[in-house]
């Protein structure tokens, strides 16, 4: 797992590619990318499955504030980010989010 951070020169915005790797995602068939920059819409940004098994996705996201997300692999495995910027827990108070901050 990891994300990568691409500032744009003399932009409001990041480019950031979230990738899940194959060990990560296990056998799963589908991974999505869940979060606070799409609403927690669960299917609005699907990530690709690449040659060697993993998932990615890239978003541009608005800098100067944080993003709590989670993966979500077919559709019912929620799995964290290990390489975010840190974790906070959820609403819910029985997990964790993923944090990332630009």
């Amino acid at each position: 797992m990891s994300v990568k951070k691409d500032y744009q020169k003399n932009a409001t915005f990041c480019k950031v590619t979230f990738m899940l790797s194959k060990k990560a995602s296990g056998k799963a068939k589908t991974a999505h990318l869940v979060g606070e920059f799409n609403n927690w819409e669960t299917y609005a940004n699907p990530l690709s499955r690449q040659k060697d098994g993993s998932f990615s996705a890239a978003l541009n996201l608005e800098t100067g504030r944080e993003y709590q997300f989670r993966y979500l692999l077919d559709g019912n495995t929620w799995v964290n980010d290990e390489a975010a910027d840190r974790q906070a827990p959820t609403p819910f108070g029985n997990s964790e989010n993923s944090v990332i901050s630009l």
